[in-house]
């Protein structure tokens, strides 16, 4: 039998409410203020990684193009984890569409991993356990799709424990804030404001991508 869940995609165990540290986690991720680029919404959550899990995908969109995408899940266990160090863990996947000379550089998945701990590190977020891959990928189309031109994407998987602040609740505003930040630099947006000038973004995109 499914597990109950709430009505924007969190998942409680069966026969109680969530706990206080992840409820308060959860509206604080519902009431963060993030970059108008960016649009999130909530989803289901995955049912098995944790005992209480919220989920939200996001796009960054410029007109009618989605330039990036990407899924993040906050998960929580109230009595620890021995891999996370703690009983929170957020997990992440992020995609975007690449041109071809971009995929072939050999310093990309570098330059990416460095954006996602760059992006915790710029907002002075304190986590651990990070860990992850980053994947590109080319397509070549052939017979009846051969007008299609090569495609490319970058796709970033990772999680990583976020330090518990005040009750035992991390600062999860502040890591999503932080992983649209990242999205964005995934996206070729322009930095969002004076602090991330240094930024190394990627070119524009071709056109969108689908999700």
């Amino acid at each position: 039998m499914d597990e109950p869940k709430d009505a924007e995609g969190g998942v409680r165990q069966p026969g109680g409410g969530a706990p206080p540290p992840f409820t308060a986690a959860v509206d604080a991720l519902r009431t963060a203020r993030l970059r108008p680029q960016v649009e999130v919404e909530p989803t289901r959550a995955p049912q098995r990684l944790a005992p209480y899990a919220y989920a939200l995908e996001a796009a960054v969109v410029d007109g009618d193009e989605d330039l990036a995408d990407g899924r993040l899940v906050l998960l929580h266990d109230p009595a620890g984890h021995d891999a996370w160090r703690g009983t929170f863990r957020l997990v992440t996947l992020v995609r975007a569409e690449l041109e071809p000379e971009m995929a072939a550089d050999p310093l990309l998945p570098d330059v990416c991993w460095s954006w996602l701990t760059g992006s915790l590190q710029a907002r002075g977020l304190a986590y651990g356990e990070p860990s992850g891959t980053v994947t590109r990928a080319s397509s070549h189309y052939f017979g009846g799709l051969s007008a299609r031109p090569p495609a490319s994407q970058i796709e970033i998987r990772a999680s990583w424990t976020p330090r518990e602040g005040l009750g035992g609740v991390p600062d999860t505003a502040a890591h999503l804030a932080s992983w649209c930040d990242l999205l964005a630099q995934v996206a070729g947006l322009p930095p969002a404001g004076p602090g991330d000038a240094s930024v190394v973004t990627l070119p524009q995109r071709r056109g969108p991508q689908s999700r």
